[in-house]
């Protein structure tokens, strides 16, 4: 095989093992927890607390938003937080928690959010999604004892679009190699002479 088809297989094959290789769970067990869901209603305040070890103390935490983590914009983050009038985050390192505040809260306030904890290689996250209403609603979120829970706040059809982004992929370089040998298969019926005087010059 020529380095050049070696190098365009390689282009091709990039995109699919970078989705193979993004992780089923949006976070490591009991290393970083936070709830599933927190309601709160229109013009009102609510708060977020975001769970971790001990040995995640003085790394940056991070307070992001958007349906995707790998897409999220950061809203907040530590020890350098951003000044806003609408929302805070504010890290208790000896209780091991960072709370993030929202104020007067809007209808485009409502989304998915995640709690992130800065690490060297992947970050460690989990999702919280904040729904709104104009009903004044009494804060009964919790942060869920139970680890499985905290992964599964992952946004459901994430994993759907992954593998449905896989299988395109690889139709597309499955199509592409046979496109290309069947143009090899009919250059090679219709000029002979030239493709092996090509050929030869190759080796040559």
């Amino acid at each position: 095989m020529s380095k050049r088809r070696m190098k365009h297989y390689t282009v091709l094959l990039a995109p699919l093992l970078f989705i193979l290789w993004l992780p089923k769970q949006s976070a490591v067990p009991d290393e970083l927890k936070a709830p599933k869901v927190v309601r709160g209603a229109f013009g009102e305040s609510l708060t977020v607390p975001c769970r971790y070890q001990p040995q995640f103390r003085n790394n940056t935490k991070y307070w992001c938003r958007g349906p995707i983590y790998e897409l999220c914009k950061i809203v907040a983050k530590t020890p350098k937080q951003r000044n806003h009038d609408r929302w805070s985050i504010a890290d208790d390192k000896e209780a091991g928690v960072f709370i993030v505040t929202m104020r007067a809260l809007r209808p485009s306030d409502k989304d998915m959010y995640w709690c992130v904890v800065a690490r060297p290689g992947r970050n460690i996250f989990t999702g919280v999604k904040i729904s709104l209403s104009n009903k004044v609603i009494t804060p009964t979120s919790t942060v869920p004892e139970n680890s499985s829970e905290t992964n599964e706040a992952k946004t459901w059809w994430w994993e759907p679009l992954r593998w449905i982004l896989f299988l395109t992929m690889l139709f597309s370089l499955v199509s592409t190699h046979l496109a290309a040998w069947m143009f090899m298969t009919a250059r090679k019926r219709c000029h002979p002479n030239v493709v092996h005087q090509q050929n030869s010059n190759i080796y040559e």
